[in-house]
């Protein structure tokens, strides 16, 4: 039973953690970073922290400003990670990574996509560079003071059975909003933004004495590169977006596409379990399944289990449909609070401890809030809720909920707005059923794109698709543009592996 939990609970960490041209306003001092001469990049051992068991990582630190209005005031620093190209002869350039969030740590990523199995050819064709974005880890960190026992259940707000729910986590998103601003006392979160990410990649760019710069981006990382080829038409080489959440930043409506994303991968989950009703008992078929979904979400609501509430049993479930692997885990999970009639636990957590998630949660926030504004009045959300309850049952009444941005202070400037006039040279790699990006996020960027990017539509479930996926039509078509520039003339479906 407790290895049963301690399932449930890793599902959960991983759903709070992981979830996401011109700019208009832009002073014009600040409109060419990149042209700016970039102090040489001195590299060294990286921090013990940073996973690297085969000792073929490098890292370095390039400093940006703070406020790109203001390029000769406060630097920040940024800590990069390189895993350089073995192969001198075929290396093309440096290949930027982020592995999503906003809010979690990139350094480890190129030794984890190439144990994962990034293709030969693209570890000789570029430098792999990981990082902490600014504001992240060992990047100049930010933090809310986020506290072990505090009443908030991370990047994405809780499922709310009717308007009161809302009403209360209003209450909580306030309180949230304001311990931030009164946390930032070095006044560096409101210059978290996408737009400054992606000026900080520039910077990256130009320090690693790079002319161009491909990118390979998941999750948010996908509105970082649609925000950098944007920004930086010119500079911007070979780009791939893999699982899209639609635009250069996340909104509330991208948020609520969560409740579709899970409408159109619970299925998956469903056929999975019916087919081993024998072992898990969860329903011999695929309505069954979904159908103890809900009674278990609903007697949860009504009574937690060792603290796992309904709300909290929902997030879980949403976080399962990220990776088939999962689905093991949480039909045990499913199992035990089945035939469990244990209480409401009563441990508590440490009120002076810090929480493990204070760095990411708070630079997810500073980000998402600071890209663009969200609506402010708590009725909207009611509503919202109400509509994607009724329309996404399973989850949609958590998505639409309010966060900690309808009370965050304005925006410095405008989201990015997509650049469609510049190369062909945006790759958009998208499974069919996605949970978090559901297929609808990358049809929307590449309509926003138009002539420069191309759709790869992957007949493919869980989220990530390149070299994290095992569909060979997605790993080709991604490694010929990557290594050799191939772009696909028209928008392609890849069949299902």
């Amino acid at each position: 039973m407790d290895r049963q939990r301690s399932v449930g609970r890793g599902v959960i960490l991983a759903a709070v953690l992981g979830l996401t041209g011109t700019v208009l306003g832009m002073p014009a001092a600040a409109a060419g970073p990149g042209d700016e001469p970039a102090p040489p990049v001195e590299w060294g051992e990286c921090p013990e922290d940073v996973p690297d068991d085969l000792a073929q990582l490098q890292c370095a630190t390039v400093p940006v400003p703070l406020d790109y209005s203001d390029p000769d005031g406060e630097q920040i620093e940024i800590m990069i990670s390189r895993l350089a190209s073995k192969n001198p002869d075929k290396r093309r350039g440096v290949l930027l990574l982020n592995p999503g969030g906003p809010g979690g740590t990139g350094l480890d990523q190129p030794n984890f996509l190439s144990t994962q199995g990034m293709p030969a050819s693209v570890l000789d064709s570029y430098d792999l560079i990981g990082m902490d974005t600014r504001g992240v880890g060992h990047s100049t960190p930010v933090s809310c003071g986020f506290a072990g026992d505090q009443e908030y259940a991370g990047n994405i707000p809780p499922y709310a059975v009717d308007d009161a729910g809302v009403a209360d986590q209003a209450a909580i998103a306030q309180g949230v909003a304001e311990q931030c601003a009164a946390n930032d006392d070095e006044g560096r979160l409101r210059h978290l933004s996408t737009a400054n990410i992606a000026r900080d990649l520039d910077r990256i760019r130009a320090a690693l004495g790079e002319e161009k710069a491909s990118f390979l981006g998941y999750s948010y990382g996908t509105a970082l590169g649609a925000a950098y080829a944007s920004m930086f038409p010119e500079r911007a080489d070979r780009i791939v977006l893999d699982s899209n959440i639609g635009d250069t930043h996340l909104d509330h409506d991208g948020m609520r596409r969560y409740g579709q994303g899970m409408e159109e991968t619970f299925p998956d989950f469903e056929k999975w379990a019916a087919a081993r009703h024998d072992a898990y008992g969860l329903g011999s078929t695929p309505e069954e399944v979904r159908e103890t979904y809900f009674t278990l979400a609903e007697r949860l609501d009504e009574a937690p289990v060792e603290g796992i509430n309904g709300q909290v049993f929902r997030l879980a479930t949403f976080a399962t449909l990220y990776r088939e692997a999962s689905y093991g885990g949480m039909a045990q999970y499913w199992q035990s609070l089945l035939h469990s009639e244990a209480p409401v636990s009563n441990a508590q957590t440490d009120p002076v401890a810090p929480s493990p998630h204070d760095n990411s949660w708070s630079v997810f926030l500073a980000v998402t809030c600071n890209d663009v504004e969200w609506p402010e009045d708590v009725e909207t959300y009611q509503r919202a809720v109400a509509e994607d309850r009724e329309q996404h049952p399973l989850y949609g009444a958590a998505a639409a909920n309010i966060t900690p941005c309808a009370y965050w202070q304005e925006p410095l400037e405008p989201p990015v707005a997509v650049n469609d006039d510049g190369p062909t040279n945006v790759l958009i790699v998208q499974n069919q059923r996605d949970p978090v990006t559901p297929l609808r996020g990358g049809e929307l960027l590449d309509e926003k794109f138009g002539d420069r990017s191309r759709l790869v539509n992957v007949d493919g479930s869980g989220h990530g698709v390149y070299v994290l996926g095992d569909n060979p039509c997605a790993l080709n078509i991604t490694t010929k543009y990557l290594v050799d520039g191939t772009m696909p003339q028209k928008n392609l479906t890849c069949d299902a592996a």
